[in-house]
């Protein structure tokens, strides 16, 4: 009997119940839901072309010379320069402007309200570990959260999506005409990789972005 008074206060301390006796985790107002979740149809538009103009990149050469025209006096000078100062040079500039956009381009408050139930959650899973009936509602209810979550975290992909695509694609171009193994080993593809998950932790802890 002790212990399940335990379990029923620390459901009414952590997690209010609604009418049902059902646990209920308070993500966001109802008036600002809509808003706060967004929508997958704008992701799904930019994909498509983004798809596209990577299709096409060798089927219509003025995309291609376009490109070639502002990338090749700027990032090309910078990789003819020195082609692994340059290459760390402009992955640090890339990364510094999708973390300025995922900044102030998506919901920064909704998404550490998230972050923060999901971790409440996770540290009540831990404590209701010998409980199936409240651990798989525990979970059924972190899995809700994560849809909701992708779609505010990926709005930065309206905007990033398609410079991304037409940047790689001239990086193609050029290690192509320029056949380069970073530290002796590494393609262009994983060094970029590498550092951009390098430069992208230090930059989000630093700007505090989700």
């Amino acid at each position: 009997m002790a212990e399940e008074d335990k379990i029923e206060e620390k459901k009414e301390t952590i997690l209010p119940e609604n009418k049902e006796g059902e646990t209920t985790i308070p993500l966001v107002t109802q008036e600002n839901k809509k808003a706060k979740e967004g929508s997958f149809m704008p992701l799904i538009v930019i994909m498509i072309a983004s798809t596209i103009i990577a299709f096409y990149w060798d089927k219509l050469p003025w995309i291609g010379k376009a490109i070639h025209f502002i990338f090749d006096p700027t990032a090309g000078a910078l990789l003819n320069w020195n082609r692994t100062v340059g290459m760390i040079i402009i992955v640090f500039i890339i990364t510094l402007l999708t973390t300025l956009v995922q900044k102030y381009a998506t919901d920064q408050k909704t998404l550490k309200e998230l972050k923060k139930e999901q971790k409440e959650i996770q540290k009540q899973t831990k404590e209701f570990k010998n409980h199936p009936e409240k651990l798989m509602e525990l979970q059924q209810k972190q899995m809700a959260m994560l849809p909701k979550q992708m779609k505010l975290s990926m709005r930065a992909i309206i905007y990033t999506g398609i410079p991304f695509i037409l940047f790689f694609r001239w990086f193609n171009d050029y290690f192509i005409a320029n056949p380069t193994k970073f530290f002796g080993f590494i393609g262009w593809f994983w060094f970029y990789f590498i550092f951009t998950m390098l430069f992208s932790s230090i930059l989000r802890k630093y700007m505090d972005v989700v």
